[in-house]
């Protein structure tokens, strides 16, 4: 975290066997957190050992979720502010986060 880097996340954090990994997830700051896809490998549970896909990301988020004790949009909303950050892009919340009433990083 001293160095400025971001830690991301893909579908192994749903794996059984990654305690290592699951204690990051639920441990690192809001905003040095991103999620990922390793498609077409490391389908998360319960797609593991399938073909990944995109669109499975959203495990992802709904594991990391969990962990965190949050809500998916929260971790959705907090993904969506660090890439933006890191990528020097503009936020533009999608309307079903700001209906949520999500703060961003929380």
């Amino acid at each position: 975290m001293e160095l400025n880097f971001y830690i991301s996340f893909s579908g192994i954090v749903t794996f059984n066997n990654a305690t290592a990994i699951k204690d990051v997830a639920k441990r690192i700051p809001a905003d040095r957190f991103l999620i990922e896809t390793d498609s077409p490998y490391l389908a998360p549970v319960p797609k593991r050992g399938k073909p990944n896909y995109p669109m499975y990301v959203r495990y992802v988020a709904e594991y990391i979720a969990q962990l965190r004790n949050t809500s998916v949009d929260a971790i959705a909303a907090c993904t969506t502010e660090n890439y933006c950050r890191l990528f020097n892009m503009s936020l533009i919340p999608s309307a079903a986060v700001r209906q949520a009433g999500v703060e961003l990083c929380e």
